[in-house]
C-alpha cells in the first residue's frame, strides 16, 4: 500500500444538507426548522443565556469571588522540627527528605518552615527558607544552601 492509495472508508463522509433548495432536496420549504416560532425565524434561537424565563444557570450558581494566580508557586513544606531525626553534621537535601518520607514527591520546590526546634547542626539544602527556619538552623550551628 502506498500513500496515494489511502482513501476514507465507504460512507465515512456524508454529503452536506442543502437546506431550503426545494422539495426535491428533502429540506425544502421550512428547511427542517419546523413551522413558526422563534426557532424557525432568521437569526435563530435567541440569546445563549436565555432559558425561557427560568432563572439562568449562571445566576443560580454561587458567585465565585477573587481570582487564582496562574503564576503561583506551590511549595512542599518541611518544618525545622522534623529535621532533628537526622544525625549531627548530615547534609539534608531533597533526595534524603524523599528517602525518609518527609517529602512525598520531588515535583514541587521545597520550603523549610520554622516550626519546632533543631538541637544540633545540619547542612540543609532546599529551594526556600522562612526567616524563622533560617534563624533556627544557623543558631544550632548549621548551614543553609538555597537550591535554584
Amino acid at each position: 500500500m502506498k500513500l496515494h492509495d489511502l482513501r476514507e472508508p465507504e460512507g465515512a463522509k456524508r454529503p452536506r444538507k442543502r437546506r431550503g433548495r426545494g422539495i426535491a432536496a428533502g429540506q425544502g420549504k421550512t428547511a427542517g426548522f419546523g413551522t413558526k416560532g422563534q426557532n424557525s425565524r432568521t437569526g435563530r434561537g435567541g440569546k445563549l443565556y436565555f432559558e425561557g424565563g427560568q432563572l439562568p444557570l449562571v445566576r443560580r450558581l454561587a458567585y465565585k469571588r477573587g481570582f487564582r494566580n496562574v503564576n503561583r508557586v506551590e511549595y512542599t513544606v518541611v518544618n525545622v522540627g522534623a529535621l532533628e531525626l537526622f544525625p549531627e553534621g548530615t547534609v539534608v537535601g531533597p533526595e534524603l527528605l524523599l528517602e525518609t518520607g518527609l517529602v512525598k514527591k520531588l515535583d514541587q520546590p521545597i520550603k523549610i518552615l520554622g516550626e519546632g526546634n533543631l538541637p544540633h547542626a545540619l547542612t540543609v539544602q532546599a529551594d526556600k527558607f522562612s526567616d524563622a527556619a533560617r534563624a533556627k538552623i544557623e543558631a544550632a550551628g548549621g548551614a543553609i544552601v538555597e537550591l535554584g
